[in-house]
């Protein structure tokens, strides 16, 4: 993705697919540990215990009779999200605005039956969206509700936050805002943007739409470049606390904020994309060894932040 861009910027540090694994996710992230990241039950459950804040868990449903017995769950939530414990990439996730006399309603608008839905939910339990085809298990929780900081920064759907964590370290940081090509999802591949953001002062840069750089949103026409993110010190602590939580070195923490509830966990990723350089314009290669060579002189929360305003505003 992006490579007249990742060419143009190799100059600065880009960390590349094989050096990311071979020097930094094989290095610092234990195997044993992947499924606690990889299962997005099992990292609620972590952050819930941590006193982590997190979407709201209605219902688990692991076997395939179940599926047909859920409707009476859903009818107490005006809004749901239903979604593969094990999915990567936003695939499988179903989002549920409102209810219908047909069935249900989808963000999109558009109506699905009962029955489609129980057939969605039995291919995400036969591992139709999880990694490595396996089965899985589907998870139905609370509707994030936009805040309305980012109402004509997004289209429709709901922004992430993903921030690259090293060594307890948070290092760089994007913001992810759906499109109408991305039909509302905050997935790059999908259509839509990553906008980098100054990881020591939580202002947004420039934001990359496929191979163009750009500072408008395409669809709400909104400047997204030069914006201060609201109470960023506390997703940076958020961030930072997922050192603790999952064990793994090198790891993403995506991030969303309710209007009512705050900040998110949404879920961790032991293998984290590198297209957040592209979106800030800068390598992480420099980071990665500025926090190796100090890494062990930061021993609580409070220095790890620290050394993030030191050493990063400008590199």
């Amino acid at each position: 993705m992006f490579p007249h861009l990742i060419r143009q910027f190799r100059k600065v540090g880009i960390v590349g697919i094989n050096r990311r694994n071979l020097d930094y996710v094989s290095k610092y992230n234990p195997r044993h540990l992947y499924p606690l990241v990889d299962d997005k039950y099992l990292t609620k459950m972590l952050a819930i215990k941590a006193g982590i804040n997190v979407p709201e868990l209605y219902t688990v449903v692991t076997i395939n009779h179940q599926a047909q017995d859920i409707h009476s769950i859903l009818k107490k939530h005006a809004t749901f999200v239903v979604k593969p414990a094990q999915g990567t990439g936003g695939n499988g996730v179903l989002i549920i605005n409102g209810h219908s006399k047909r069935g249900y309603r989808t963000l999109s608008r558009m109506i699905i039956s009962e029955e489609a839905l129980e057939n969605h939910i039995l291919e995400i339990l036969s591992g139709v969206f999880s990694l490595g085809g396996h089965p899985d298990k589907v998870l139905v929780e609370y509707t994030v509700q936009l805040d309305p900081f980012f109402k004509d920064l997004t289209y429709q759907g709901m922004p992430d936050i993903r921030i690259i964590v090293f060594l307890g370290v948070p290092i760089m940081s994007m913001m992810r805002l759906p499109t109408h090509l991305s039909n509302g999802k905050a997935n790059l591949h999908q259509g839509a943007i990553g906008v980098g953001i100054n990881i020591a002062t939580g202002i947004t840069t420039n934001g990359v739409w496929f191979n163009d750089v750009i500072t408008e949103h395409p669809d709400t026409g909104v400047e997204i470049s030069g914006i201060c993110l609201p109470n960023w010190q506390n997703l940076l602590n958020l961030a930072a606390r997922c050192y603790e939580l999952s064990g793994l070195g090198y790891q993403g923490v995506d991030i969303v904020i309710d209007r009512n509830k705050g900040p998110m966990l949404l879920e961790l990723n032991a293998r984290p994309g590198l297209n957040i350089q592209i979106a800030n314009q800068k390598g992480l290669l420099p980071r990665l060894k500025l926090v190796e060579q100090h890494y062990k002189e930061l021993n609580t929360l409070e220095e790890r932040i620290s050394f993030i305003q030191k050493y990063f505003t400008n590199i």
